[in-house]
């Protein structure tokens, strides 16, 4: 079972499991924020959220995030670039073959057909006139957020 960690300031920083949600209740560093009715663990009542007692800064989660495929994926919702269509895979608007690189301004979100039919070329060599995304660097907090609206 997770447990939602709330900070200081009521933001929702992420889950934690059973053990360790206990763990931060014992040492005292968060409280229990929303409990289930009528049952305890021990001395606690039963955690549905934990909220810190302490504000506990999360600069980091504005940074650039790490490039992945999935990340790609997620950035541009999982919908092609060049269709608007269901995305399952990535495609490099200047090909690897030519220099392009795995970055996130030089990748989208494609589907299969869109995918083979622009193949080794750029988007306009193939005839695809123009991107329904432009690409972009994610944040580590963008990435948090839509994983956890599609989980």
């Amino acid at each position: 079972m997770s447990v939602l960690v709330l900070n200081a300031s009521f933001e929702p920083l992420g889950g934690v499991d059973f053990k360790q949600a206990m763990r931060m209740l014992f040492r005292q560093v968060a409280v229990v924020h929303e409990a289930v009715d009528g049952r305890t663990a021990g001395p606690y009542p039963f955690p549905k959220s934990l909220r810190l007692v302490r504000y506990v800064r999360t600069a980091w989660l504005y940074s650039p995030a790490r490039f992945s495929r999935r990340g790609v994926l997620m950035r541009d919702r999982y919908t092609c670039a060049f269709c608007n269509g269901y995305a399952s895979t990535i495609d490099h608007i200047r090909p690897r073959s030519r220099g392009g690189t795995n970055t996130w301004l030089n990748t989208v979100a494609c589907c299969t057909t869109c995918n083979g039919e622009k193949a080794d070329r750029t988007p306009f060599e193939a005839g695809m006139k123009r991107l329904y995304c432009t690409p972009w660097v994610p944040r580590l907090i963008d990435l948090r957020e839509w994983e956890a609206a599609v989980a």
